[in-house]
């Protein structure tokens, strides 16, 4: 049973194909000691992942691949809620009536929306994917969140789900609360291999830029060896984002996976070789993943043990989310 003490923290990840090293770093590997202070809503948000209508692999297989990587990282069903987005029908229930409250032109100017829409031509660019931030905002206010933990480049959605809830109650009384983003100083937005001035995306034409949790050993060895550091004479390995980003990036992913500080990590490979650095991210990698891989597959040939997490999670969610639609319907007037 959950301390209703406790706050209340939500987090979400597309089960939209294989996690990124850039997804569990940002945000997954905190999940675990989240459990530990908040209430913690943990959620597999597949209605998002229809707005890749182009993908083609059943997404309930990828579902329960995207549940057993939870497991895997730490997550507890016994600590925390675990749910899929679909199977809680209250989110889109409450994203139509908080798309009632949002204005076309803060959705227009949200960075991703933008930025999707030019690599995907307007044309082919669905209402979802527009829409896609007033859903997050549903996701995330109907549990009453006092904090979501994101990176850099999704602070913008939360900004705007502020916006929203602080709108909504201005209009029918204080129904919702206003959540606080929890960003990581260091690691919450990991970069390109081969151009660290973009951040790292699965969805990358060159694969070569990306890490994946589930990867073979041997690809990862592969990119992390040939990935871009700089041409600074001696070599030196410290963190600046501004002049050093391929080392920097470097830096963020072993600091992460390794449980170092980054100034640390600076003294201790103070003087070597770029080469040799590399070679020491690819092996501390590389036993990570090993052990993370290992797990998951503990995990995700017990489908039923799969099916029963997501079943109670679903009941727990429908309760606490019902909860705050109630109070939705009765500020508006609704029946």
């Amino acid at each position: 049973m959950f301390i209703n003490s406790k706050p209340i923290l939500f987090s979400a990840v597309q089960p939209s194909g294989e996690l990124t090293i850039g997804n569990y770093i940002g945000t997954m590997r905190h999940w675990s000691n989240m459990q530990n202070t908040y209430e913690c809503l943990y959620c597999i948000a597949d209605l998002h992942a229809l707005t890749a209508i182009n993908k083609k692999k059943k997404i309930k297989n990828v579902i329960l691949d995207t549940l057993a990587l939870y497991l895997a990282c730490g997550v507890d069903p016994n600590k925390s809620t675990i749910f899929v987005q679909s199977h809680v029908c209250q989110h889109s229930q409450l994203n139509w009536i908080l798309s009632c409250c949002s204005r076309f032109g803060e959705l227009s100017r949200m960075t991703q929306f933008k930025l999707k829409k030019v690599q995907n031509c307007i044309e082919n660019s669905n209402i979802g994917l527009f829409n896609y931030p007033v859903l997050m905002a549903s996701d995330i206010l109907l549990y009453q969140t006092n904090f979501v933990p994101v990176g850099k480049d999704q602070k913008q959605h939360l900004e705007l789900t502020c916006k929203i809830a602080n709108r909504f109650n201005f209009l029918h009384g204080n129904v919702f609360t206003i959540p606080k983003p929890i960003i990581s100083e260091n690691g919450s937005k990991i970069m390109s291999l081969l151009d660290p001035t973009k951040k790292m995306s699965k969805s990358d034409v060159n694969q070569n830029n990306v890490i994946f949790l589930l990867e073979n050993i041997s690809s990862v060895v592969f990119k992390i060896k040939n990935c871009i550091t700089d041409s600074e004479h001696p070599p030196k390995i410290y963190h600046n984002t501004n002049k050093k980003l391929g080392i920097s990036n470097l830096l963020e992913i072993l600091s992460a996976i390794t449980n170092k500080e980054i100034n640390f990590l600076e003294q201790e490979l103070h003087g070597i070789l770029y080469s040799e650095f590399k070679s020491i991210v690819a092996e501390a990698l590389s036993k990570f993943l090993l052990k993370l891989q290992k797990s998951y597959i503990h995990y995700r040939n017990n489908e039923f043990f799969l099916q029963e997490i997501i079943e109670i999670g679903a009941v727990r969610a429908r309760l606490k989310s019902q909860e705050t639609l109630n109070k939705v319907f009765s500020a508006i007037g609704m029946v």
